[in-house]
């Protein structure tokens, strides 16, 4: 298993939103040696969110030769032709870099702003899935071909994002070329048992298996278990509506101990990259993890 790192979109902890922010994140996992540097898409949210795609062409120059990948973006808000556009140009100007993860969506307001229904996400979703993978790949778009294309040899890869129903993983196997699932909303437990369907659902479909991926790992590494406690309370929890308590098992927040075995888990359970977000001061918190968290995994 590898890391992966989400670039800066949100500010949980009061140091703003800035190009200096999303550069010296890139930097510190490219010197770290992460896999990966990813964003992910909403228009709206209960803070302000800087642009995916945006952030990611604001690193190019600073990832080095890592990966930059959207964890996810959403074709049904964005148009999925405008979308792929984006990511080709996103693939020229890195030399091949780009990973597409695409997703249907969890917020009501990002797709009614759009004028997607809420409930035809998932329709949509498939449509907009066949038409990237085809485009992606270099392949006609209705109206031709969009130039330029993707110089990643074979196209540029599609990952479809699932919370690990059966459902969605038949999407994933239908559609996708690889699995990315969301931290806080699984276990490893419950992926391992998605991996199992996943499994299921290619052979059905006649098709090998895929790597599978977890995103949006909320990371704070800290040997002082007030300070993780205060942390999820005060930054987290609030921003997620969610309990403090029912969190502190399913990201790395606490010691680097008790996140090598959170993370080392799900290697066992067939996850081959985690995305971690550090909740914030991102180079500190991304050199901990190099320096304690990956040597016991």
């Amino acid at each position: 298993m590898d890391l992966g790192v989400h670039l800066p979109q949100v500010d949980l902890t009061g140091e703003g939103l800035s190009l200096r922010r999303v550069t010296e994140s890139a930097r510190a996992a490219r010197d770290a040696g992460y896999a990966a540097v990813s964003a992910n898409d909403h228009l709206f949210f209960s803070r302000p969110w800087l642009d995916g795609l945006t952030a990611l062409a604001a690193v190019v120059e600073h990832s080095g030769d890592l990966e930059l990948a959207t964890t996810v973006a959403l074709p049904t808000v964005r148009g999925p032709l405008p979308l792929a556009k984006a990511l080709t140009a996103l693939d020229v100007v890195s030399g091949g870099r780009v990973v597409a993860g695409i997703g249907a969506g969890s917020s009501r307001t990002d797709l009614a702003a759009v004028g997607v229904d809420f409930d035809d996400r998932w329709r949509r979703l498939d449509l907009d899935a066949a038409l990237l993978r085809q485009v992606l790949r270099g392949e006609p778009a209705p109206g031709g071909h969009l130039e330029p294309g993707p110089v990643r040899p074979g196209g540029i890869p599609l990952w479809l994002a699932s919370w690990g129903s059966p459902a969605g993983l038949r999407r994933v196997a239908r559609r996708g070329e690889g699995w990315l699932a969301s931290a806080y909303h699984t276990d490893p437990e419950r992926f391992r048992a998605g991996r199992s369907l996943l499994r299921e659902a290619l052979a059905e479909a006649g098709r090998d298996d895929l790597p599978a991926a977890l995103a949006t790992m909320w990371t704070w590494v800290t040997e002082d278990e007030e300070e993780a406690a205060q942390v999820l309370r005060r930054h987290l929890a609030p921003m997620l509506s969610a309990d403090p308590d029912a969190l502190l098992t399913h990201v790395c927040v606490g010691p680097a101990g008790r996140c090598a075995e959170l993370l080392s888990a799900y290697a066992e359970a067939g996850c081959s990259r985690v995305y971690l977000w550090p909740i914030g001061e991102d180079p500190r918190q991304l050199e901990l993890v190099a320096e304690q968290v990956l040597p016991r995994l």
